[in-house]
């Protein structure tokens, strides 16, 4: 297995595993993964902003798994960290440590950058994956509820 940096030319891979993630976490109706044009230009090095992915793969070039992260920064840390939007891996492929050394290249990457943490959300419900973080030394923060503003409310917000 290897572990390498997604390029724009990976769009269409990529695409294909994030239907896949929403197809697991049963938010297939509300995954709206966008064109792979997108996807290609947010994976272009001078893209701005611009995302980071990795992939995982097998032996025989197969796609196991994806990790797609960002930067972040912390006002009280006063420096960046990365946030891991997504990880996942392909359910065949489950249980080889590609999960584990997907985690391990986002925090390298993390280090590698000079960031002070790394920082992601897990769905309430996915027990194997809260475990699986929580052996890694991760803890859940409590007291913090994620919010998200779409649609026609951000308009609304933004038009004023």
């Amino acid at each position: 297995m290897t572990i390498r940096p997604a390029t724009p030319d990976d769009a269409p891979l990529l695409h294909t595993l994030i239907l896949a993630l929403a197809d697991y976490e049963k938010l297939r109706d509300e995954a709206e993964a966008g064109s792979e044009t997108d996807l290609r230009d947010h994976l272009r090095p001078d893209a701005n902003p611009g995302i980071g992915a990795l992939i995982a793969e097998t032996d025989d070039d197969t796609a196991a798994g994806f990790a797609l992260y960002f930067p972040v920064y912390s006002t009280f840390n006063t420096n960046w960290g990365l946030h891991l939007e997504d990880l996942f891996v392909q359910p065949e492929h489950r249980g080889q440590g590609i999960g584990l050394a997907l985690m391990r290249a986002v925090a390298a990457e993390t280090v590698r950058r000079g960031g002070v943490r790394m920082e992601w959300a897990v769905l309430d419900w996915n027990a194997p994956a809260i475990g699986f973080y929580e052996r890694l030394g991760a803890r859940p923060l409590d007291g913090w509820t994620t919010m998200r503003l779409t649609g026609d409310a951000l308009t609304a917000l933004a038009t004023g």
